[in-house]
């Protein structure tokens, strides 16, 4: 299998690809790109925070990685045109996208409007929906244009009080599912990815509502704890591998790929299982709170500090600017 530094026939000269990765200013996406960037590809960052992508990209390019940033709302009609004429600007045709920006909202059904279901919609379905779209002529044209789209178990098993990023990611999984079959005819790969849980500071980043105290306090436990999430740096490692090899698909974390056989094997056991679930977690408590950031909710949670040490370390590393505060 080529890597992505390669020989093109045309040229006779190794040539880098070219790589689009959205949500990369911090997280898993600034790893896709790290781990990018290390195998020779030339990486476009994209995401809202310009401070945040001016960060991101330096300690990219301190390292001699060739990377370059642009600041973009990716839910606006305009977005794509003006990522992909970034992206041509500075380093030409683009070879890979990868579509992994994403907001998480955690609370129950109650405590949601439906302003909520359609921002996680416009960025998780509709915005990687149109930049594919418009990165296509590209990808098409490129010996081996690969699209990764970052969607979750949450596309998989149905998730209680996580209900706007299930929808979302539901509908991300099967669009990327069937692209894969689609654009096969046009040498076009589409590697759908299904993590789980992962450790790169999330909880601090991540929206509450209801309860919030006690929504961040179980949603910040289990993206913290070894036994239930993953090394992010691992993950970032595993997504590019599967890129490079086009592979159809890969679930992340041992509880992902338990829960998603589960379902499709056992689906009314596993309702049963997320009723319980369900039951257990915060109900919205009269008046809910709104749209409250995890770092807020962080500071008026019963949860231990100890908790989330793992989770806020990964954060201060990966770019999470409220992590461990």
């Amino acid at each position: 299998m080529a890597p992505f530094f390669r020989d093109r026939p045309r040229t006779g000269r190794a040539v880098p690809r070219t790589a689009l990765v959205t949500g990369g200013s911090r997280g898993l996406g600034w790893l896709i790109a790290r781990e990018l960037t290390a195998r020779g590809c030339r990486v476009m960052l994209c995401a809202r925070d310009p401070d945040e992508l001016r960060r991101a990209e330096r300690r990219l390019t301190a390292d001699g990685a060739e990377a370059a940033s642009v600041a973009c709302d990716l839910t606006t009609p305009e977005a794509p045109a003006r990522v992909l004429a970034a992206v041509h600007e500075r380093f030409g045709a683009l070879d890979l996208l990868v579509n992994n920006a994403g907001i998480i909202q955690v609370g129950p059904f109650e405590a949601l409007c439906e302003r909520d279901f359609r921002q996680a919609m416009e960025l998780m379905l509709f915005a990687p929906l149109r930049l594919t779209t418009a990165a296509l002529p590209d990808l098409r044209a490129s010996r081996r244009g690969t699209v990764v789209n970052v969607t979750s178990v949450g596309g998989r098993v149905p998730a209680p009080h996580l209900l706007p990023y299930v929808a979302a990611k539901f509908a991300a999984t099967g669009l990327s599912q069937g692209l894969r079959a689609e654009l096969a005819a046009d040498g076009v790969s589409v590697t759908t990815v299904v993590p789980g849980l992962m450790r790169t500071g999330s909880h601090t980043a991540a929206r509450f509502h209801g309860q919030a105290p006690s929504e961040y306090a179980w949603f910040a436990a289990a993206a913290s704890l070894p036994l239930l999430s993953m090394d992010a740096e691992r993950a970032a490692r595993a997504i590019v591998r599967a890129a490079e090899r086009g592979r159809p698909e890969l679930v992340l974390t041992a509880a992902a790929r338990i829960g998603s056989r589960v379902q499709g094997v056992a689906p009314a056991t596993t309702t049963r299982l997320l009723t319980l679930a369900a039951r257990l977690l915060p109900s919205s408590d009269g008046v809910p709170d709104r749209d409250v950031p995890g770092a807020e909710a962080a500071r008026t949670t019963p949860l231990p500090s100890w908790v989330t040490t793992l989770g806020d370390r990964a954060g201060q590393r990966f770019g999470e600017p409220h992590a461990g505060t």
